[in-house]
């Protein structure tokens, strides 16, 4: 995962001081403080915590937008904070400099790719129903899926009271005691895979989210996070119609 502290001088030349060589020339003069003590060349700050100053003047910290993909291990809840005392995805982040918040929802069950951010706009974008921002799923049930069974996966179904969107769904390993399918949803509803696989008679044991729209997990390690590149927040946008020019 980052350090949250990042070097005095690259925090000095984010937030619009000078650049990173005169700042260092800055800290050097004796005339860079952080929380009223003289810098060094080579110091770090946390840019959440930390006050520094230039010959007396506050810096204030630029309010920048940020994106980040997260491998969510099973046993987290997709909130930031639980009155219940639960493991919540807020605590694989924490070191994280900016404060962030999921995308849509993954249940405790469930695993992978969770999209976090500070820019509300382009969550409301990827989550909002009417966009129909792909999401690509493994799941794992415990039983033989018959061809029955996977035609009705991929129809339109009645889950509480709802009619489901057409899924993709292809068979991507059999075997005695399981079967292995890659679902695509192009809609977000609660446990929505869950109640489908319930209804036609088969028991999820694994699902694990492995892209959104064309941007995927790949091998990023449970538990783990890393920020998005440009490309891939403009791919994000784009699946929603979102246009990021200005972001």
């Amino acid at each position: 995962m980052t350090d949250a502290n990042i070097r005095l001088q690259k925090f000095l030349a984010d937030n619009g001081v000078a650049s990173r060589r005169k700042s260092e020339e800055l800290i050097f003069e004796g005339k860079v403080k952080v929380n009223g003590r003289v810098a060094h060349v080579g110091d770090k700050v946390n840019p959440k915590k930390d006050t520094v100053t230039v010959s007396g003047k506050k810096i204030v910290r630029k309010k920048g937008k940020y994106y980040i993909m997260l491998h969510k291990p099973r046993g987290f809840i997709t909130t930031m904070n639980d009155e219940r005392g639960r493991k919540c995805v807020s605590m694989l982040v924490e070191d994280f400099p900016e404060r962030i918040y999921p995308v849509g929802r993954l249940d405790k069950d469930s695993e992978g790719m969770l999209i976090m951010t500070n820019d509300g706009e382009f969550s409301n974008a990827l989550t909002h129903p009417a966009k129909h921002v792909s999401k690509t799923y493994r799941v794992t049930v415990r039983e033989n899926v018959t061809e029955d069974q996977l035609s009705k996966l991929t129809e339109s179904m009645m889950i509480d009271g709802y009619k489901t969107a057409p899924a993709d769904v292809k068979i991507i390993l059999k075997e005695p005691t399981r079967t292995v399918m890659e679902m695509i949803l192009h809609e977000g509803r609660n446990r929505q895979i869950r109640k489908m696989c319930e209804q036609i008679g088969l028991s999820v044991i694994r699902l694990k989210r492995t892209a959104v729209g064309s941007v995927k997990l790949g091998m990023l390690q449970q538990g783990k996070w890393r920020e998005l590149t440009s490309d891939e927040v403009h791919k994000l946008a784009s699946s929603a119609g979102l246009s990021m020019k200005n972001k």
